[in-house]
C-alpha cells in the first residue's frame, strides 16, 4: 500500500508539468471532455492522453468514458490530501516563526 506521503509527492510532481498544470487549472472549472481539452493546447491527442494518464495515475484526476470521448474531472479527495499538506507546512512555519519571535532568533 502506498503512504500518504508517496501519494502527495505522485501529486505534486503531476503538478510539476506546465501543462498538466494548465490542464488542472482547466479541470478546476468543471468536468472537460478530452476534445475541449485539445481545443486549448497546441499538443496531439497522443500527448494530451499521456498527460491525462499522468494526472489520472497521480489520483488527482478521474476520467469516465462517454461515448467515444473521455471526460475528465478532478478528485475532491485529492485535493483535500494536497491542501492538508499544504496546511500542515504552513502550520509547522507559523509555529517555528512564533518560536524564533519568543526566543529573540534573528
Amino acid at each position: 500500500m502506498e503512504s500518504a506521503l508517496a501519494s502527495q509527492a505522485g501529486m505534486l510532481k503531476a503538478l510539476g508539468d506546465e501543462t498538466r498544470l494548465r490542464i488542472f487549472l482547466m479541470l478546476a472549472q468543471g468536468e472537460l471532455c478530452a476534445c475541449k481539452i485539445l481545443e486549448e493546447f497546441d499538443i496531439t491527442q497522443p500527448t494530451l492522453s499521456y498527460h491525462m494518464r499522468i494526472l489520472c495515475s497521480s489520483g488527482l484526476v478521474s476520467s469516465r468514458k462517454s461515448g467515444i470521448w473521455t471526460r475528465y474531472t478532478i478528485n475532491g479527495d485529492a485535493i483535500l490530501k494536497i491542501t492538508g499538506l499544504m496546511e500542515s507546512a504552513s502550520d509547522s512555519l507559523a509555529a517555528s516563526d512564533d518560536r524564533c519571535v519568543k526566543e529573540r532568533c534573528v
